[in-house]
């Protein structure tokens, strides 16, 4: 099985093309047929689809009040022509259940006519939208609007659909419903609650069937079977209901000129472009996450947001002037088509095809369908639109009065009105934590700590300067900065008292989780020792004092790097004026600390020992050299790594102070904004998603590269990323026992192996004895011995061929880390649990190699003729 699928041709001479997210790639589009081809898979898609858009169009339909057959009409336009142009193929458009409240306010107020021509206006403010390349702007809505939302749409088709259910009629409003439900209560039509308590049952067991015939069971789908099944029942129970009424084709209403006043009008087109819109372009993005996580599914274009809008539009236009309702995208039908294995925009269509094939030709069996089954089809979906999940994450991320408001504007006063509301409230609460700071002054062991909570920006500068100068002249201070904005003033606030009071005795450390924070620990001006004047400011303190980082320096284990041609009494830190802004300490790592003027750290050096510590320094020309990477450690003048140099003081370790420091800027900083994540993944335990097996090298950090934090993945670290094969006498089965416990236990869904630039595993199997001496068998040599099979592929060549797309590997040592990834991945599928999940389609490889002093990742490209590891573009997310 592949490693991974390719998405485009590597071609080492191709410009490299890279394009944001949802935006449209250049060129024709990938996915255009030369001749029609239809998939089985999507052949079984949209049948499977079919069968869910049939009843809820019908459903639709009915909860908005219109013929019933514009509903069919908009689900034939919208999986022909939206699944035609669109920019998302796999997406299912036609009538949304989120576009039953604006619809169906549509049809009460201005007549059914006359709401096709909306329909046809906004299909054409939608084409207007797309052809501005607006599409993106969409995605800057806040989720919770966009759930509030649903959830209040969800709310009103819920509470107009038990009238139904209970055999009566709903009225116009929510609270119109509300008050007129006792009365309802009191008037039941057994004959209806029956069959709609009957839909619903059978709507939620279906799909909970055990059993291996209840799995082919759950093959047909839940809508289906529970109006199916409450149409069979009243029939052959004879119950009297009201039924689907289809009248003839001939006598269906088309739309007319718009009837009404123009402001009212005009917000009506608003109104349901804006909901039609919204739902389409965040239905694409959820559907390329359900494609993402699909195996084997690399070759589906990612959706193009700005062609979908073309699409939805002219969808509408076609909808509108046929007589249909509104078209969007659809969750449900969308979800089921990308379960269902679809790979193309031919499932869509197929799917409106036999919508129209249904509606010629199926009207006497779906005049027999009870309106009370429908009715109850569709309160199930309103229900379902608020989701607990959804409320869930908004209360996490502090944004529940968003939500609240928002839906509770839906209900009682519209969509639009409830959208406003919300946006008005998300902006206050935006503005709210901007300007609230809260700013504390304690002591602590004769340390006064001032913690800053929320941005520090000019309106929190009287409070800033109140708290810091409670600290006494002379003492210790520390500031603690929790918060990602600081603007110009309350940055010249924070500097001027600091170098004010550090000229006065002070010191004064200052500590934050900003991102792009650097460090400084300043010491009192009398401690600080200068033979000359130059280089100092107005308080007399030299500007090079103390030690900053640059941005991105904040995770670095070593902080700071200065230059080692100067001597130690005279080095001052440049990246004072690199980062802009006053220091901070990282509280990812453990913190810097001076004596006298200077701090050094070698961390190029310990970059270099990383490289090469089996006895082979780094090769030039890998971007893993010392100097690659900014360090610089050829001269004897430089103190060893972990020790600070102070003006002629004398050398210390401070492992145990980085380690403590790091720990205490952990609990202080880091561990109350994780608890909580913290707190749940121990109660639910892990359920990683992928296994990443690479290198114990200190320089790779595998949260940084994949953008992973807690619990997304099970780590496997060795020296050289090896995989040993099955029934090898190593002596050591931990790689075999993580693979199988992965596998077997945690069910992971992919497996990559990670190689790096400047591997000294790779580099010792080159030169294992570089001084020609005879060695003993040690530990580690035992271990490399899994690699030499990857030697061996680069010494003979044998197999299909290994490279780097765009340029040629730097030096044998790297075509051996490329070689290594390969072969490792070899000996993955030689292991029984691996080879088992492969099988069965439950698992897939990648193949990773990362450049270190490039800081790149290159994913491996797997075809029958070579590998190739290729750069990681916008375009290949859809994996």
């Amino acid at each position: 099985m592949p490693t991974c699928v390719p998405t485009h041709t590597a071609d080492p001479n191709r410009p490299e093309r890279a394009h944001p997210p949802h935006s449209p790639p250049h060129g024709p589009p990938p996915d255009r047929p030369r001749r029609l081809r239809i998939a089985g898979a999507d052949l079984s898609a949209a049948v499977a689809v079919f069968l869910i858009a049939l009843p809820l169009s019908l459903g639709i339909a009915l909860a908005t009040g219109a013929p019933l057959q514009a509903g069919l009409v908009a689900a034939a336009v919208g999986g022909i022509v939206a699944g035609r142009i669109g920019g998302c193929p796999l997406q299912v458009s036609g009538p949304a259940a989120g576009l039953t409240v604006v619809t169906a306010d549509l049809i009460q107020q201005y007549g059914w006519r006359t709401t096709c021509a909306i329909t046809v206006l906004a299909g054409l403010a939608q084409i207007g939208l797309g052809c501005l390349r607006v599409a993106r702007g969409a995605l800057a809505v806040s989720p919770a609007i966009v759930h509030g939302m649903l959830a209040g749409i969800g709310v009103t088709i819920a509470v107009a659909q038990v009238h139904i259910v209970l055999g009566g009629t709903p009225q116009s409003s929510v609270p119109d419903n509300l008050r007129a439900l006792p009365a309802q209560l009191a008037n039941v039509d057994p004959a209806a609650v029956a069959v709609s308590v009957l839909t619903l049952t059978l709507l939620l067991l279906w799909p909970k069937l055990p059993g291996r015939a209840g799995r082919l069971l759950r093959m047909v789908p839940a809508a289906l079977v529970a109006v199916a099944g409450a149409t069979a029942t009243a029939a052959a129970a004879g119950l009297v209901l009201a039924e689907v009424d289809l009248p003839s084709w001939r006598s269906h209403a088309l739309a007319g000129l718009p009837e009404g006043p123009v402001l009212g009008l005009v917000a009506a087109v608003l109104t349901t472009t804006l909901v039609c819109s919204v739902q389409s372009l965040l239905g694409a993005v959820a559907v390329d996450k359900l494609v993402a996580r699909r195996p084997g599914s690399g070759h589906v274009p990612r959706s193009d947001l700005d062609r979908e809008l073309l699409g939805q539009g002219t969808a509408n236009i076609a909808s509108g002037c046929l007589g249909g309702l509104p078209v969007a995208g659809v969750a449900v039908r969308s979800s089921a088509n990308v379960r269902a294995g679809a790979v193309s925009r031919n499932s869509t269509m197929l799917h409106g095809a036999l919508v129209v094939v249904a509606a010629l030709l199926m009207v006497p069996v779906l005049e027999f369908i009870p309106l009370a089954s429908l009715a109850a089809l569709v309160m199930a979906v309103g229900i379902q639109m608020v989701s607990l999940h959804h409320i869930r994450t908004v209360t996490r991320h502090r944004e529940a009065l968003v939500y609240a408001v928002t839906a509770v504007g839906v209900v009682f006063a519209g969509v639009l009105e409830g959208v406003a509301l919300g946006i008005a409230v998300a902006v206050g609460v935006a503005l709210h934590r901007l300007t609230h700071t809260r700013i504390t002054h304690e002591v602590k062991e004769e340390v006064h700590h001032v913690d800053v909570r929320g941005q520090l920006t000019f309106l929190a500068v009287p409070r800033l300067s109140r708290a810091l100068h409670l600290v006494p002249q002379g003492a210790t201070g520390v500031v603690a900065l929790d918060g990602s904005f600081m603007d110009h003033a309350a940055y010249e606030a924070l500097q001027d008292w600091q170098n004010t009071h550090t000229a006065r005795g002070g010191a004064v450390e200052i500590t934050g989780r900003r991102p792009g924070a650097g460090v400084r620990i300043a010491e009192p001006a009398a401690l600080i020792s200068s033979p000359t004047t130059e280089g100092t400011d107005e308080t007399g303190v030299p500007s090079g004092a103390g030690c900053h980082c640059r941005p991105w320096t904040a995770w670095r284990n070593h902080q700071c790097e200065l230059p080692l041609s100067a001597p130690d009494d005279d080095r001052s830190d440049h990246d004072n004026r690199v980062t802009g802004g006053p220091s901070t300490t990282s509280s990812t790592s453990g913190t810097s600390g001076t004596s006298g003027t200077g701090v050094t750290h070698e961390a190029g050096d310990a970059a270099g020992r990383q490289g090469g510590h089996y006895g082979r320094p780094s090769r030039p020309g890998t971007g893993d050299s010392p100097s690659d990477t900014g360090t610089d450690t050829g001269t004897g003048s430089a103190s060893p790594a972990g020790s600070v140099s102070g003006a002629g003081g004398p050398k210390a370790s401070r492992t145990g102070t980085d380690l403590v420091r790091g720990l205490s800027t952990f609990q202080r900083s880091t561990a109350p904004l994780v608890r909580g994540e913290l707190a749940r993944l121990a109660r639910e335990g892990q359920r990683p998603t992928q296994l990443f097996l690479t290198c114990a090298d200190s320089r790779l950090v595998t949260s940084m590269i994949t953008s992973s934090g807690p619990g997304d993945l099970f780590v496997v670290r060795n020296v050289g990323n090896l995989v040993p094969p099955p029934g090898e006498e190593s002596g050591d089965d931990s790689v075999a026992a993580a693979l199988e416990y992965a596998v077997e236990v945690l069910a992971v869904r992919s497996i990559t192996v990670c190689g790096h630039s400047g591997c000294g595993a790779m580099q010792a199997l080159l030169d294992p004895r570089p001084d020609g001496t005879p060695s003993a068998r040690t530990p580690l040599e035992r271990w490399l011995r899994h690699g030499l099979p990857s030697l061996k592929r680069v010494r003979d060549g044998g197999g299909p061929g290994v490279r780097l797309a765009g340029r040629a590997p730097a030096d044998i040592a790297e075509q051996l880390c490329l070689a290594n990834v390969v072969q490792q991945l070899e000996h993955l599928r030689a292991h029984a649990s691996v080879a088992r999940a492969l099988k069965d389609g439950l698992l897939t490889l990648h193949g990773l190699y990362f450049h270190v002093g490039e800081a790149q990742a290159y994913l491996l490209i797997e075809t029958a003729a070579e590998r190739v590891f290729d750069r990681v573009r916008a375009e290949d997310l859809a994996l």
